[in-house]
């Protein structure tokens, strides 16, 4: 790889995650919030939609985090950003950034929309104490496939966190959620 295009995908890479760190008024913000929220509720409606026993799992955990555009991008080095809403009796209780890194094979871009059902008080409370929070390290994560039968079987009644990753738009061969370190939106 030449060094002109590792400066070219480290900048792409810089840039998105600083999106995420820009300081706005608060009248800003609170439009940035209701955007979240109305967009959260737009990417679980399609789960419910696309993938049966998603809503009935939903109703069974005890928070559900919504990330509804998660971009991700990168030529061999990546990055991804995305900003949601922690859900909890069907309103929005926190806000919540997730990004990542990586280098390797990695080509492509993509939104994505990750919704992460934490099925356990325990998960849902180390979650919400933690300080930066990754899936796959701090708790185990069950991903379900989004438009198949994916109703309570033993393992997502076994599992902590499950997670549906779906895509937006684009193309990346990458829709897991491990690595993808999570905190809380300032």
């Amino acid at each position: 790889m030449s060094r002109r295009t590792f400066l070219i995908a480290a900048a792409g890479v810089a840039v998105t995650l600083a999106a995420g760190c820009a300081s706005k008024s608060p009248q800003e913000e609170a439009a940035k919030r209701r955007e979240i929220d109305s967009k959260s509720e737009a990417a679980l409606t399609r789960l419910y939609t696309q993938s049966p026993g998603s809503r009935e799992l939903a109703q069974k955990a005890r928070g559900v985090l919504v990330f509804p555009a998660v971009a991700a991008g990168g030529l061999i080095v990546g990055g991804e950003y995305g900003e949601g809403s922690l859900r909890m009796a069907n309103r929005t209780v926190e806000y919540y950034k997730m990004a990542s890194a990586s280098i390797g094979l990695t080509a492509g871009a993509q939104s994505k929309s990750v919704i992460l059902m934490f099925m356990t008080q325990d998960a849902l409370d180390k979650f919400r104490t933690s300080n930066g929070w990754t899936a796959g390290v701090d708790a185990s994560v069950a991903m379900m496939k989004q438009g198949a039968e994916a109703g309570i079987g033993t393992m997502t009644a076994q599992t902590p966190v499950v997670a549906y990753v779906s895509t937006n738009s684009g193309l990346m061969a990458d829709v897991s959620v491990q690595g993808s370190k999570i905190s809380k939106l300032e």
